[in-house]
């Protein structure tokens, strides 16, 4: 397992884990968002979208967040 930065935009650096599965998939997690998870082929490919998913995550947080102030 490696445990990289991962640099989304400038203000934001998240600390990701990456492991390579039997199958040669690259598996990535965000541990500071619970079930924020991607994979991918390359590590490239994982990397990408994770930063995706990690915006993905954040997003519905917010949604959520405003739905429960209401």
């Amino acid at each position: 397992m490696q445990v990289l930065p991962l640099k989304k935009n400038k203000m934001h650096e998240w600390i990701v884990t990456l492991d390579q599965d039997e199958g040669g998939w690259y598996i990535v997690e965000c541990p500071a968002i619970p079930g924020c998870v991607s994979q991918g082929r390359t590590e490239e490919e994982v990397l990408n979208n994770i930063g995706d998913a990690i915006s993905e995550c954040l997003a519905v947080r917010a949604e959520v967040r405003a739905l429960t102030k209401r």
